[in-house]
């Protein structure tokens, strides 16, 4: 991990297109600001995290006999309902 020390309104680069500025420092609590293309996901971890893991579990195999009911459950579907 790199380690920098910074002021308030002093920023840091992270490529061409990043840029995180230290906006203030109170106590424990350390408030950044974040310039980044929206292209780029910007997450608190703990945000990042959820995220993973809620695509993994969206992600896990479905058995067949699950997926023959949805089939046969959507097909049994009339229009509007």
């Amino acid at each position: 991990m790199l380690v920098l020390s910074r002021k308030t309104t002093e920023t840091i680069c992270i490529g061409d297109e990043v840029e995180v500025t230290i906006l203030s420092v109170e106590g424990d609590q350390v408030k950044l600001g974040i310039s980044a293309p929206r292209t780029v996901d910007v997450h608190r971890k703990e945000v990042y995290e959820a995220i993973q893991k809620e695509n993994k579990t969206a992600a896990k195999p479905v058995s067949l006999e699950v997926l023959q009911a949805f089939i046969e459950h959507s097909t049994n579907q009339k229009p509007g309902s």
